[in-house]
């Protein structure tokens, strides 16, 4: 059995999570339960695995192996039921990374790119700075569930929307889309002849009752419309190796995007990347089961104390990440003065609601990857200050 509940010290060792946090939010002095990257040491496998690689001392130029793609596929048919070829694989730094180039590969200055909000931020951001249009397409919040428009974005469309990013399952708010939901998503994107981008990086990540359903199976059809973007630095805590996987079952797409990644030189692989990858997918497994207890102990525990302490602060269960969406509207702040409110009354570092677009003000993001002895100070802290305005 791991220990989950070890807490290990993160501060010094260029922990963006816990080393910036003066710098993002004015204090050393707050629980960092910000950026998604967990506070558990990953799967003893993968640093045996970068610990052998390391003993071989020499860490020159490296190429994607056979071993890793397969290992890539073999995961992807074991826990999604999709079964890809090993050459669909194309290597990136990152799903963001991938987000940018994609759209320099497959739209022009103009074109529209559809984002559903409230929603990871380098979505729109990527768009953005792409010289492309946002076409925000909101979530609608319906009997206490998150649902996408489908049909207020068909009254959007016109024949300059390309592309959507899809977060699936979604960051911020925590769904898991259905089968149905997706094939309907599909089936418009088909007829409207709109190229689908699938972010499943938080693919793994699913509490109890939930199944996510992998955008690859739902058709061949489908898949020749599809890029699918993941990596395996969520669910085992690797983000910092800087290693994901675009697959692209389309040749034609497959060859646009690769000239892309050739163009900006960064088709080759971190060398520890893959070797950690690899072994996450060969032999992560039981720890990953062992992750997805104990997270659904620490949402248990979270939702029993705001239940019982903070009612005003209710919660949507989330069905899949390990992100937490917080409504704070009851609390009658404007996001700012909520954001410092958290910041220097609860000594809690969140994602503020407002950086995710439309729907997001008035929420606070939490990441509850951590041991549940930060988190109950953390949900503490947080209870006091907010007695205390009382």
């Amino acid at each position: 059995m791991r220990n989950f509940d070890q807490v290990v010290n993160r501060l010094g060792f260029n922990s963006k999570k816990w080393d910036a946090c003066e710098e993002m939010f004015g204090s050393r002095d707050v629980a960092p339960m910000w950026i998604a990257d967990m506070d558990f040491p990953t799967a003893e496998e993968i640093v045996e695995a970068i610990k052998t690689r390391a003993d071989h001392g020499i860490f020159g130029y490296t190429g994607m192996p056979d071993s890793y793609s397969e290992a890539v596929a073999g995961w992807m048919e074991r826990r999604h039921g999709w079964k890809i070829e090993r050459e669909w694989i194309c290597h990136c730094p990152g799903v963001v990374s991938a987000l940018s180039f994609l759209i320099d590969t497959f739209t022009e200055p103009g074109d529209a790119v559809i984002v559903q909000s409230p929603v990871y931020y380098p979505f729109a951001r990527a768009v953005k700075n792409g010289g492309r249009r946002v076409l925000d397409n909101p979530l609608k919040l319906v009997d206490g569930a998150y649902r996408m428009d489908l049909a207020g974005l068909k009254a959007q469309l016109d024949d300059k929307v390309k592309m959507i990013f899809l977060c699936s399952p979604h960051n911020p708010v925590g769904r898991v889309w259905t089968r149905e939901e997706l094939k309907e998503l599909a089936d418009l994107c088909l007829e409207h002849h709109i190229l689908i981008v699938s972010d499943e990086i938080h693919a793994d990540l699913l509490f109890q009752g939930a199944h996510h359903t992998c955008f690859g199976t739902l058709g061949p059809e489908v898949e020749e419309n599809l890029i699918l973007c993941n990596a395996a630095s969520k669910t085992f805590n690797l983000a910092g190796l800087k290693t994901s996987n675009i697959i692209i079952p389309n040749e034609k797409l497959r060859k646009a995007f690769t000239a892309t990644l050739n163009k900006y030189n960064v088709g080759s692989g971190n060398v520890f990347g893959l070797v950690a990858t690899e072994a996450a997918y060969r032999y992560g497994e039981p720890w990953l089961e062992e992750l997805k207890t104990y997270l659904q102990g620490n949402l248990d525990y979270m939702l029993e104390f705001m239940k019982e302490r903070l009612p005003q602060i209710p919660i949507i269960p989330p069905e899949g990440t390990y992100l937490v969406w917080m409504d704070f509207h009851a609390l009658g702040m404007e996001d700012k003065e909520l954001e410092q409110f958290c910041i220097k009354e609860a000594k809690i570092a969140f994602d503020p609601g407002y950086e995710f677009g439309e729907g997001g003000s008035g929420y606070m993001r939490a990441n509850i990857a951590c041991p549940r002895v930060l988190l109950k100070e953390a949900l503490e802290n947080l209870a006091k200050a907010v007695e205390a305005r009382r």
